[in-house]
């Protein structure tokens, strides 16, 4: 008899138990920043792990990791690919994986669904550039913070907005 109240009671809790459908299910993606001091970023040669905050990779369809010093110099590289050949890619569908370091948690995460913060006071080694932040609220927060001019998406971030905060427009 107590097994079956046992079995009646386990059976009525998974029945019965409430479930957020409101949300989607979305699977937790673990991303992981692998270099080390001899790293160096392909866009602007500086070591990246000098100031691990603002260290992006582009993990290419065949396996290859490639590191940045910083968002801006990803966007560089992931707008014009061709310009470095060594890397064997040709557009940004030879991609597989797109990852920065949150400025607030400073944990790796996806860039294509991050917010980028424009303007704000926070300089990277490369100078003006773009703080990832991985929700917009947090985005929002640091904008207000820190003088952000302008939040955008990843897929928002032009090839012209990183060559003017590089200065050559």
């Amino acid at each position: 008899m107590n097994r079956l109240l046992v079995l009646l009671i386990f059976v009525s809790t998974f029945m019965f138990a409430s479930t957020d459908t409101d949300k989607p299910f979305e699977p937790v993606q673990q991303y992981v920043m692998n270099y080390d001091k001899n790293t160096t970023c392909l866009v602007r040669h500086f070591k990246v792990y000098k100031d691990p905050k603002w260290v992006g990779k582009i993990k290419t369809r065949s396996g290859k990791e490639v590191y940045f010093s910083s968002p801006k110099a990803l966007f560089e590289f992931y707008h014009r690919p061709g310009k470095w050949f060594d890397v064997g890619v040709k557009s940004e569908r030879d991609f597989s994986e797109i990852v920065v370091i949150d400025h607030e948690t400073l944990k790796p995460i996806n860039a294509e669904t991050s917010f980028f913060v424009y303007g704000s006071r926070a300089i990277s080694p490369a100078g003006d550039d773009l703080v990832p932040l991985k929700t917009k609220e947090e985005a929002e927060a640091f904008s207000k913070k820190y003088s952000g001019k302008r939040i955008f998406k990843f897929d928002e971030v032009s090839d012209a907005l990183i060559r003017l905060l590089n200065g050559r427009i």
